[in-house]
């Protein structure tokens, strides 16, 4: 099998990319890039052909392509890889906005093309064993979950809303949404929002609360705030406290890990767990080897845009906004 990324300009790529080089009977076939410095530099470190524009890529006999490309982007690569007849994973959030989403599922299915959205926490450890207990009805009715996703504000086109689509709202919400969705079957039908720029002397939201009304019963709050401060890591604060009828469950999803403290770096996190990114590509390479739906397809990564679209509008109105 054959796979090429679309951009770099996501921090994951370079973690997508280490997979597809370390495993058997997959071929790394190259990396497109307008960014050509960027582009040359991360084809020469994984050994793959550089190309300048992605449409070069795709006319290639690749079979499928992941985009880690900006956000605003993502509508753009997912398109024209569908229509060129390679499969797709595409980095989190899927779109900036849901008309987009809706349209990038739309046309992968009407090239019959697989669409995935990269959620790799599906497939960290901590999170998974929770699933279960869930699912084996240890816990009992889920009744609340309070979810945390807080991090260090990661600058660059992130802080672009032409770019990004938007702040720490729509990059962090999305992880914990769908994990949420995850483990209880459950949708969102009602969102309230409270959103501010606290940390960053920049016009964007780095910070927010959000609770949400599922179609279960159950309710959930989530602190999405780029709120760490500069000498800790830009992601791994994902925690979960769960309360059901019968027990409750509290989830640390990054706890594999040590932390290593110093005057110069501040806080570093030495993993010694699993790799969910890894879990994520393998997840990605079986789908289209078998011709199923990844774990976390595009419906999901629509579901969770949809929520964090619902927290702006609901920011912005100054109340609760319901779903469809």
């Amino acid at each position: 099998m054959k796979i090429g990324i679309i951009s770099f300009a996501h921090m994951h790529a370079h973690s997508y990319a280490s997979v597809l080089n370390s495993m058997e009977n997959v071929t790394f076939a190259g990396i497109a890039d307008e960014n050509v410095e960027r582009g040359r530099k991360y084809s020469d470190l994984f050994n793959t052909t550089y190309f300048k524009s992605y449409q070069e890529l795709l006319e290639t006999d690749i079979d499928a392509v992941i985009v880690t490309s900006e956000n605003s982007l993502h509508h753009q690569h997912v398109l024209a890889a569908a229509r060129a007849g390679k499969h797709v994973l595409c980095e989190k959030p899927l779109a900036t906005n849901v008309k987009d989403s809706e349209e990038m599922i739309r046309i992968c299915e009407a090239n019959q093309v697989l669409l995935g959205t990269a959620f790799p926490v599906r497939f960290n450890t901590p999170i998974r064993e929770a699933k279960k207990m869930i699912e084996q009805g240890l816990l009992g009715e889920i009744l609340a979950i309070k979810g945390t996703n807080r991090g260090t504000n990661p600058g660059g086109w992130f802080i672009d809303k032409e770019k990004s689509g938007g702040g720490a709202v729509l990059d962090h919400t999305v992880h914990v949404v769908d994990i949420m969705r995850w483990f209880t079957g459950a949708e969102v039908e009602e969102v309230y929002a409270e959103i501010g720029n606290m940390y960053i002397d920049h016009p964007i939201d780095d910070c927010g609360i959000i609770t949400m009304e599922f179609s279960n019963g159950m309710f959930a709050t989530l602190d999405c705030s780029w709120s760490r401060n500069s000498s800790y890591p830009i992601w791994g604060d994902v925690t979960l406290e769960i309360i059901g009828s019968k027990g409750n469950a509290k989830v640390d999803a990054f706890s594999q890990k040590l932390d290593l403290y110093s005057n110069t770096e501040g806080v570093q996190w030495l993993g010694w767990g699993d790799d969910m990114d890894e879990g994520l590509i393998e997840n990605f390479v079986r789908s289209v080897k078998e011709g199923k739906p990844p774990l976390a397809t595009g419906h999901s990564g629509l579901k969770a845009v949809e929520v964090a679209m619902a927290a702006y509008e609901s920011f912005d109105k100054n109340k609760p906004v319901k779903l469809r």
